[in-house]
């Protein structure tokens, strides 16, 4: 604000260590690249800017594994980021199925991406080909520009439908 004369006002004191604020993060997908932040305190902040793999868990199933991230698909806050195909909270991602889908197998025995009491073909091969068995719907829910991971859950029942 200037004085009633309209002349500048004189600063009343210069910028401080605190009221510094940095860049953001912008997390892609892609080889794994992270720096790390020094903070207040003497503490480490880890700025992910590109991840290709998180930690998800399958919360019905009570299984996480590490998996790969496909693709950012829905942003509730901007679809600029979804074009950009920038990872932060909250974002809805497509992951590689593969790993649920062998402890699924495993732990239930059962063979997943066919029909029941149809025989296995070993030309086809043992998972169905449809893109929508390949990956799940999952949420992120840490902060890669803070944290520096990409961690979430499986999207299931109405959260889920609601994203589809």
């Amino acid at each position: 604000k200037r004085r009633k004369t309209g002349g500048k006002r004189k600063p009343y004191h210069k910028k401080r260590k605190y009221e510094l604020g940095r860049p953001a993060a912008n997390t892609k997908i892609g080889a794994r690249r992270i720096h790390t932040v020094r903070v207040r305190g003497g503490n480490k902040k880890y700025r992910a800017l590109r991840l290709d793999a998180g930690n998800f868990s399958w919360g019905s199933e009570c299984c996480t594994r590490k998996t790969r991230i496909i693709d950012v698909v829905y942003n509730a806050s901007n679809n600029e980021l979804v074009r950009t195909k920038t990872l932060v909270k909250n974002c809805i991602v497509l992951i590689d199925s593969s790993p649920f889908r062998q402890w699924y197998e495993a732990h239930y025995a059962l063979p997943l991406g066919r029909k029941k009491g149809a025989k296995l073909n070993p030309v086809v091969g043992r998972v169905s080909r449809h893109p929508r068995t390949l990956s799940f719907a999952a949420c992120i829910a840490s902060r890669p520009g803070q944290c520096g991971r990409a961690d979430g859950y499986v999207l299931e029942g109405k959260e889920l439908e609601f994203y589809l």
